[in-house]
């Protein structure tokens, strides 16, 4: 256990930036999930309303990315290639139909 002032302070402020980066990684992988969902609701039913639906979702989650790469919880090449899977599915999905 520390023993003063200063290591105890650092032990709180390492839990508390742990509680966010753990906020953040969750957040990408719901929203990673929630666009491979909405390519395969399209994949069923190819219409414009799910099209659009995709295209928001994946601004939405390349957004959350980016933002965890700038608060350092991803490092950068982490979050492109992230964004990159990501986009290489939804590409391929929208260029078949």
């Amino acid at each position: 256990m520390a023993n003063n002032n200063s290591a105890k302070k650092r032990i709180q402020i390492a839990e508390r930036n742990r509680l966010v980066n753990k906020t953040y990684k969750s957040t990408v992988k719901t929203l990673t999930k929630k666009t491979l969902a909405n390519c395969e609701k399209f994949k069923k039913d190819p219409n414009s309303d799910n099209k659009i639906l995709i295209q928001s979702s994946l601004n939405e989650t390349f957004s959350i990315i980016d933002k965890a790469v700038k608060k350092n919880v991803l490092h950068k090449n982490n979050g492109a290639n992230k964004k990159s899977r990501i986009n290489k599915l939804v590409k391929a999905l929208l260029t078949s139909n």
